[in-house]
């Protein structure tokens, strides 16, 4: 067992990391140790980084150990770069976590700064010569076989690296070499890739103070909703797919999503939608000490086809069947409806497909489908069942008895067969032939049944169970 990770008290007293545990006992008796745990580090950087959603949307992650803002047009907020930076670093401290950050014109710069210098802002273009060269060539991101190839050679600092010719450096060492230490330099555009999708539109509210009732989320949630809609109406388009986001005073981060299943904008139909979500989460809403900033993102969006209202001022469809669907799958979840969407095939199970109500909506069937010309059971099983058939007639009749789940069945009446052929395109070569039949038993119950190949083929045909009628 080795150290991985050290305190300053630790560093203090002589510790090293990659240092045996044995040997650091030996150095210190009274050592307290901490095993290990990579998930437990991993999800609480990711806890981190939704906190740090409260300075910007765009919030990416640096390895294992540190995070990347993009601030851009968030300062103003705040009052300064400077004011920022004080406030992150402030806030995580009061929290027990012992940061350094620094803001930069470029993540390279900033990375440097902020793990081999002093942290802070660099603003002045021509300051950046002077934070940066002094700094070990470990601060480009380099491997470590690499640093060390260039430390031989006596480039131990950014600045032997800069002044140096860059064509011989390219040759030998390969051209990332060049690339970090443009990119610290700010020659080379650096991309930051947020951890989460951005939203669309956003409206965000800070409060004096806390918040922790429903009824307070919702007001807010109104009001947000409010001044998101004028943002809507000058793109055109409604909100398909919403997210409540509440920053927790002790930092937690709860995130609420909504779906409808047409655009929306209309306030008091968003607000309403989390609360049919708050009720369904009502237990699993721990408010602490309360909420201090709301957000509301607007996810997706789609294009808003305005309607006439009637008379009074308020739309037809006020409690059209869209409203109830979003409502009931804001409650219960949006896989709690589901319905049919046809597909270009002639095999049952893939004519159609079940999907959720509010995604069915919005399609339209594919193809003009013709309803078969014989009788077939509305609801089939999920699969296809085996069961076995017993004095079939040779070679196409249907079976005079046959066991399923464990049961055995006479067959009082039958209707049959009808042939269906595999798709030739989509299925194996290996695929059979079905055909189905609709048996009656003779307790009353109805089967919608098949067999799969012929007796003459020389693999004997296997029988399902495919539906069952009401």
């Amino acid at each position: 067992m080795r150290l991985t990770a050290l305190d300053e008290r630790a560093e203090a007293i002589g510790l090293r990391k990659h240092q045996g545990l044995t040997e650091a006992r030996a150095l210190y008796p009274q050592l307290e140790i901490e095993e290990e745990s990579p998930a437990k580090d991993r999800d609480l950087l990711l806890s981190i980084a939704d906190w740090c959603d409260r300075y910007t949307p765009l919030v990416a992650q640096d390895g294992d150990d540190g995070l990347f803002l993009d601030i851009t047009g968030c300062t103003h907020l705040f009052g300064s770069e400077e004011a920022l930076l004080e406030d992150v670093l402030r806030r995580l401290f009061v929290i027990g976590f012992d940061v350094r950050g620094a803001v930069a014109s470029s993540p390279g710069l900033a990375w440097a700064i902020a793990h081999f210098g002093r942290g802070g802002v660099v603003k002045q273009e021509e300051n950046v010569r002077n934070v940066l060269f002094p700094l070990p060539i470990q601060a480009l991101r380099l491997e470590t076989s690499l640093v060390a190839s260039l430390s031989k050679l006596g480039l131990k600092r950014i600045g032997d690296l800069a002044i140096a010719p860059r064509a011989p450096l390219a040759r030998r060492f390969g051209t990332r070499l060049l690339q970090r230490l443009d990119q610290a330099l700010g020659r080379e555009e650096e991309p930051i890739s947020p951890r989460r999708p951005v939203a669309n539109l956003s409206a965000e509210r800070r409060l004096a103070e806390p918040i922790v009732s429903q009824e307070d989320i919702l007001y807010l949630t109104t009001r947000l909703a409010a001044s998101l809609k004028r943002g809507l109406e000058a793109r055109g388009v409604g909100g398909r797919r919403f997210e409540l986001v509440l920053f927790r005073v002790d930092g937690k981060v709860l995130r609420i999503a909504i779906g409808a299943s047409q655009p929306l904008r209309d306030p008091e139909r968003i607000s309403r939608l989390f609360s049919e979500r708050l009720a369904a989460i009502h237990d699993d809403l721990d408010a602490g000490f309360g909420f201090e900033i709301l957000r509301l993102n607007v996810l997706s969006q789609e294009d808003f086809n305005a309607r006439q209202g009637d008379f009074a001022g308020k739309e037809q469809s006020e409690t059209s069947l869209p409203d109830f669907i979003d409502r009931v799958s804001a409650r219960l979840g949006p896989d709690c409806l589901h319905g049919f969407f046809l597909q270009e095939s002639h095999i049952p199970e893939k004519a159609a497909v079940a999907i959720p109500a509010a995604a069915n909506l919005r399609m339209r069937t594919p193809i003009d489908v013709t309803p078969p010309s014989v009788e077939r059971p509305l609801r089939l099983l999920k699969h296809p069942e085996p069961m076995e058939a017993y004095t079939a007639g040779v070679p196409d009749g249907p079976p005079g008895t046959f066991r399923w789940r464990r049961t055995l069945h006479r067959t009082a009446r039958s209707e049959g067969p009808e042939r269906i052929e595999p798709e030739w395109w989509n299925n194996p070569q290996d695929a059979r032939v079905r055909d189905y039949f609709r048996l009656e038993d003779e307790q009353g119950y109805r089967f919608w049944i098949y067999r799969e190949g012929f007796y003459s083929d020389g693999v004997p045909p296997r029988w399902f169970v495919h539906g069952i009628f009401a």
